[in-house]
């Protein structure tokens, strides 16, 4: 603080003035300016005012103004922190590095609290390749106070749920100052609160290359990564963070999970196994490695973790669900009594409760309690849909957009050759509708390699549907028409290149069963050509309700309303039959029923259409043990599973609204592809 002079009483004192005008400096440097002038008239030399003549300058853009005044002041008190940081402020906006950094330099010996200070110094240090240094300060300043006042507003909005606001702050300051990485850390998590994910992650890296030592926004950046399935390079990053501190429970914790979500279920076991030895009352711990074990074909030792995690948490659902997601454990009588006191509690956290309303319900639909298990699958299901909000109309008029955009002209216009030698084949349609099944024969194939449910295409829509940084649906995929073939080739290699992480064999085909990329069909078309698109579809009453009474914890989130999943089912097929008329021949579509029915002839439609030859392996896929993720694990593991084809008759007169919604789908669902009887 710039110290009083000498007989100053009779007038404001250089400190209260120096405090009253230090407010105008962001709301009015002009008028901070004029005050300072005013008072430099009347007490020349005075440090305050110089100082604050200096700021407001700078803040106008006239930084060689500011350092007019700054050169001499410094000169004359080398020893004030504050004219030493605006110095180096001054020198910085002026682009002359080495004088800033030592300035700045100055600055920080003389008051360590400086977070300004060590911002800059950050920002010059990295400027002149000084990397290392420049990650020490940034560290320095990220450790201290919030003292910038856009910064302090921006948290106080957050903390108060109101995110557009601080948002608004926090993109105006980054404006005048682009390399400040508390606010890119800030905009990123919001981003992610917000689910604008691609650019939570761009912001997020822009930080920690600047400061890479910044552990909370590489945390931040491993959660982004996981929301948008980027498995392998959140695990990249987590791994860092290990290396840092191997010891870290929360490190240790995600990064056995990660580890299980890229199929290295080995590493994840044994790390689960480290962790339950330090920790064996962690009853999340026991869910995941029992999902670990389960997706390693060890069903046996999976239920035995499930249950070990019900035992020691009876109020976490986690067990519970995860038991009853295995689909071929029947609980004992004393688990469903346990499960349903739980649910008798008032204190029972509606995310715990959803968990267990949906394992009940499973207990109950195998012992034939139907009416009772509907009950707690719709109990489970409005429990989850209170957590998010779903626009049923946003899905209506993606596809409205899509049938009114992709015309036969379209595509006839835009013919291209194949991106790569590489063949993607895309498996679409409703989950649980059999997409595993016809996965599980196709990845039994010497030339077909499974990988996951990718979320590449979702991430290319979703980049393509944003306008100056904000999300804007409407969009897309209308600016698809104005894509030049360069373009669409890059989109593609873009794909290509980031599937890669999931493709290890080499083969030259492989899978991407995510089933929402029917939406994206279109797009697909464009930027992979050669690809081949499934189209999987069973009854809309059995995939309807198996959507419905099966709790996807990441997405689908259409799948918690018996309307709303008929709605989707409904601009599912009638988008499906555009295509079909639009570019006959570009889906092949597989029943169900008729797949259970006629295994061995749906089956050699199928590699005739992939262009690949008959394998009796594809026959016996139940014997592939592969690693296989979803619910459907263990059923894919057996020969054709038939019981499943008319579950859905027993809950029949509860199903009103579903039916009510589908409509017309429900007559034209099984409607024969052009040249196909």
């Amino acid at each position: 603080m710039v110290t009083e002079p000498h007989g100053s009483s009779a007038v404001e004192t250089a400190q209260i003035f120096f405090a009253r005008t230090s407010r105008l400096l962001d709301a009015d440097p002009r008028q901070a300016e004029n005050e300072a002038a005013a008072r430099l008239r009347h007490t020349p030399g005075e440090a305050a005012a110089g100082l604050i003549l200096a700021a407001a300058r700078r803040r106008q853009g006239d930084p060689a103004g500011a350092l007019m005044v700054l050169s001499p002041l410094a000169d004359l008190h080398p020893r004030e922190p504050g004219i030493q940081n605006e110095l180096g402020q001054c020198l910085a906006a002026l682009g002359r590095a080495a004088e800033a950094t030592a300035a700045l330099r100055r600055a920080v010996s003389l008051k360590p609290d400086l977070s300004a200070a060590w911002r800059t110094l950050g920002e010059q240090l990295f400027r002149v390749g000084e990397a290392a240094a420049a990650d020490v300060a940034f560290g320095r300043y990220i450790a201290l106070p919030v003292k910038e006042q856009a910064l302090v507003e921006a948290d106080a909005a957050m903390r108060q749920g109101r995110l557009e606001l601080a948002e608004r702050g926090l993109r105006s300051h980054l404006g005048r100052h682009p390399a400040d990485v508390l606010a890119l850390w800030m905009l990123g998590d919001i981003g992610d609160r917000m689910t604008f994910f691609d650019e939570a992650a761009i912001l997020l890296e822009r930080c920690l290359t600047l400061a890479p030592g910044f552990r909370t926004a590489r945390l931040t950046l491993v959660r982004v990564l996981q929301r948008q399935r980027r498995e392998r390079e959140a695990l990249a990053q987590i791994e860092r963070l290990m290396a840092l501190d191997p010891t870290n429970p929360a490190y240790r914790k995600l990064t056995a999970t990660l580890l299980d979500a890229v199929g290295e279920h080995a590493r994840a076991i044994t790390l689960f196994e480290s962790i339950l030895a330090g920790e064996p009352g962690a009853a999340s711990m026991w869910v995941g490695y029992g999902n670990a074990l389960k997706a390693a074909g060890r069903g046996d030792e999976a239920v035995g973790a499930f249950r070990r995690a019900m035992e020691i948490a009876p109020a976490s659902g986690g067990g519970y669900w995860s038991l009853a997601n295995l689909k071929t454990v029947r609980f004992t009588p004393e688990e469903e009594a346990a499960m349903a006191a739980q649910l008798g509690r008032t204190d029972l956290p509606p995310r715990e409760a959803l968990l267990i309303h949906n394992a009940l319900g499973k207990a109950l639909e195998d012992r034939g309690e139907h009416a009772t298990s509907f009950e707690h699958y719709a109990r489970s299901a409005r429990l989850r849909r209170a957590e998010f909000h779903y626009d049923a109309a946003a899905a209506t008029d993606l596809a409205r957009r899509s049938m009114a955009l992709f015309t036969p002209a379209f595509f006839a216009d835009r013919a291209a050759e194949p991106v790569a030698t590489t063949t993607p084949i895309f498996i679409v349609g409703l989950p649980r509708a059999g997409s595993t099944l016809v996965e599980q024969i196709l990845a039994s194939h010497s030339m077909v390699e499974a990988t996951a449910e990718l979320a590449e295409i979702m991430h290319l829509a979703g980049r393509l549907q944003r306008k100056g940084g904000r999300l804007a649906p409407e969009a897309y995929p209308a600016c698809l028409a104005d894509l030049p073939a360069d373009a669409r080739r890059t989109l593609g290699e873009a794909y290509l290149a980031g599937t890669q992480a999931h493709r290890r064999l080499g083969r030259p085909f492989f899978i991407d069963k995510t089933p929402h990329n029917f939406l994206h069909i279109g797009l697909i078309r464009l930027i992979l050509p050669q690809a081949r698109i499934i189209d999987v579809r069973r009854h809309p009453m059995a995939a309807g309700f198996s959507v419905f009474k099966q709790h996807f914890p990441g997405g689908h989130l259409f799948s918690c309303d018996l309307t709303e999943i008929g709605l989707y089912y409904r601009d599912y097929v009638g988008l499906m039959d555009h295509y079909d008329r639009a570019a006959p021949g570009m889906v092949h579509r597989i029943i169900y029923e008729d797949l259970v029915s006629d295994t061995e002839s749906e089956i050699r439609r199928l590699l005739d259409y992939c262009d690949l030859p008959f394998e009796q392996a594809c026959l016996d896929f139940h014997d592939n043990r592969r690693v296989v993720r979803t619910p459907s694990a263990y059923q894919v593991r057996r020969p054709i599973f038939r019981e499943a084809l008319d579950q859905w008759r027993n809950y029949e007169p509860l199903l009103g609204p579903l039916k009510a919604a589908l409509g017309p789908a429900l007559l034209t669902w099984r409607k024969p592809q052009p040249g196909r009887s």
